[in-house]
């Protein structure tokens, strides 16, 4: 009997093993049906199957479509049955994604974030009026809020006026402006009750590491 026992490592792999076993057997059979309607049969025996995992899906069409692709794909793309949809694409499944472009960093004022030169590249684009200048103290306020919330500290308009213009390239200059950026402690109230809150938290373990050692 021990003889007899199979280990996982010496079994076949699963294509999609959400399913188990069994499943994937029962696809297997009926690939090796030879007769096209029994083969039709069972196959629509394994989705109705397949749909009593998920009931309250069962009769959506969108998830039908769904079970009827794994149903192929767990067949290695051999089954031949009638499908009420359209049977997927091996080479489009296996096909590669296009790699993706890693962001652009900027370490020197990496606490900004990238988006902040997204922002920045969109703003320069922008025709200057009325509109272009409320998004650019708009942006200068937000690396404001950045560079508070990395450094903990207060800085100077001058300060993000300058990393601003550089940047921009020098196109976005309000080192001259006269209107003040919003103070820091416009940004630092959201961050008042987390700051008390874990304040409170270090000095109540404080108190039981002091009491313990008292002991």
């Amino acid at each position: 009997m021990i003889e007899n026992l199979q280990y996982n490592t010496e079994r076949s792999k699963l294509i999609i093993p959400e399913y188990g076993r069994h499943f994937q057997k029962m696809i297997d059979h009926a690939v090796a049906i030879e007769d096209v309607e029994e083969r039709n049969k069972v196959a629509q025996s394994i989705i109705d199957i397949m749909g009593n995992l998920n009931p309250h899906l069962r009769d959506v069409e969108d998830f039908q479509h769904k079970l009827w692709d794994q149903l192929f794909i767990m067949s290695g793309f051999k089954l031949d049955v009638d499908s009420p949809f359209p049977k997927p694409s091996q080479e489009l499944l296996e096909e590669r994604p296009e790699p993706l472009g890693y962001p652009q960093n900027y370490p020197k004022y990496r606490y900004y974030g990238n988006n902040i030169k997204h922002m920045i590249d969109a703003a320069i684009e922008w025709k200057k009026g009325d509109m272009r200048e409320a998004l650019e103290i708009t942006i200068a306020n937000h690396m404001k809020k950045c560079y508070l919330t990395w450094n903990k500290d207060s800085v100077e308009d001058a300060v993000i006026f300058n990393h601003l213009f550089e940047l921009s390239d020098g196109q976005i200059d309000l080192r001259k402006m006269e209107e003040s950026l919003h103070p820091a402690e416009f940004f630092l109230k959201s961050q008042g009750p987390r700051q008390n809150k874990n304040n409170k938290n270090n000095n109540n373990r404080n108190k039981n590491r002091n009491k313990k050692r008292s002991k």
